[in-house]
């Protein structure tokens, strides 16, 4: 997935601090792909809580709300959108290095 590969740096920082604190096993990743469906309705209940929509006008909001609404139904009322976890772990062994 390409929106994953954005997220890489991140994985990676979390593995190295868990690499030089000298306390954990080698660090691994856990990969956890999902899909959710939604209906029109439960996806404009939420959108106010994305990125920076929230400091978005009302009158803003509703204009995005009524067009995204539209095109959730013209594609059916409904979509499912896929979702990627990723977990990067390792195991402590020890009391980290200060």
């Amino acid at each position: 997935m390409p929106s994953l590969q954005g997220y890489s740096a991140l994985f990676d920082r979390a593995a190295d601090g868990m690499r030089e604190a000298g306390a954990f096993t080698e660090s691994e990743q856990w990969r956890y792909d999902w899909a959710r469906s939604y209906t029109r309705d439960q996806w404009l209940d939420q959108l106010a809580t994305f990125g920076g929509h929230g400091t978005l006008s009302p009158e803003q909001q509703q204009k995005l709300a009524d067009g995204i609404g539209a095109v959730i139904d013209a594609a059916g009322g409904a979509f499912e959108m896929d979702y990627t976890a990723v977990v990067v772990t390792a195991t402590r062994t020890a009391t980290p290095v200060t």
